[in-house]
């Protein structure tokens, strides 16, 4: 057998099933089919339809399930002719997990997890919301600068928390009675939640403790949650960019570049007519040599 058969096979079969899975149509039925599932799982929580319904309901999950399955089986054959790409996006395995872990056995008799797993299914519709993928990713990135900005925080609340249940423990105990009930208190005051209240019933303890609420408010309310925008908005540009390399890369795979395209009919075309000019001047020296004048030794091209 030729060695080469079942390669052609794989990119026959990646062929044939990419063009289904990049149709515009077969995104649209996902999607649908993935909010018809969430709203499945909507009804269930209804105790009066789910046990009148049970059966239906049933069915029409086990239908969700093996359409999901079927749309998984696409994607992997839109894959054949390069399986590597596949994993190499978290999309896709992310999908994959969701969908093969409904078949475990263990997941499959808690009931519990299956519905948290049904619900993990909602996700998947960033793959077909570019906007909501990139939110996504972009929540993702900021994360570690979300950690510092809370360690920053809670620093900031600890230590207005000390400061308030020294001075007003006595005072106002039911905010700051204690370094939790301050904590709590000084929260809700970031929200600016009470906080007229809370000036005046510091202004009767003293004037001072007008610095110590307009110092807190200005850095917990302002500074701070301005630095988390900050980083989060960072972090979106840095996942747009990501975005666009991860779309230029998978054309790049695929050979959809268009100036690559480009590049290879100019080449193709340059062959062609070296191999046109090299035929005319066999034709022109065979005519020479028939009646009998001398061979041009060069020629113009």
């Amino acid at each position: 057998m030729d060695p080469t058969t079942p390669r052609r096979a794989r990119r026959h079969l990646a062929v044939r099933c990419r063009a289904v899975t990049e149709d515009p149509a077969f995104a649209a039925l996902v999607f649908g089919l993935i909010l018809f599932n969430a709203a499945l799982q909507g009804v269930e929580t209804y105790r009066g339809l789910s046990a009148e319904y049970r059966q239906v309901l049933d069915f029409a999950e086990t239908c969700c399930l093996l359409l999901f399955t079927a749309e998984m089986a696409l994607r992997l054959g839109a894959h054949a002719d390069r399986p590597k790409a596949f994993f190499r996006d978290p999309w896709n395995l992310f999908d994959l997990a969701v969908v093969t872990a409904a078949y475990v056995p263990l997941v499959r008799e808690n009931t519990t997890v299956l519905r948290l797993l049904r619900l993990a299914r909602v996700l998947r519709t960033a793959r077909f919301l570019p906007q909501l993928r990139v939110l996504l990713l972009a929540v993702g990135r900021s994360l570690p600068g979300t950690f510092s900005f809370l360690f920053v925080g809670a620093l900031v609340v600890y230590v207005y928390a000390m400061i308030g249940w020294l001075c007003f423990s006595d005072t106002d105990p039911q905010h700051y009675g204690s370094v939790g009930r301050a904590v709590l208190t000084l929260l809700l005051l970031t929200t600016l939640d009470g906080f007229g209240d809370a000036v005046h019933a510091g202004l009767q303890v003293s004037r001072l403790t007008l610095l110590y609420y307009a110092s807190y408010v200005l850095l917990a309310s302002f500074v701070l949650v301005n630095v988390l925008i900050g980083v989060v908005l960072t972090s979106l540009d840095e996942a747009r960019e990501a975005e666009k390399e991860t779309e230029a890369q998978r054309r790049l795979e695929e050979g959809g570049d268009p100036g690559l395209e480009v590049r290879r009919r100019i080449a193709a075309a340059r062959e062609a007519l070296d191999e046109v000019e090299a035929g005319l001047r066999g034709m022109d020296r065979m005519a020479d040599a028939t009646i009998g004048r001398p061979l041009e030794t060069t020629r113009t091209p």
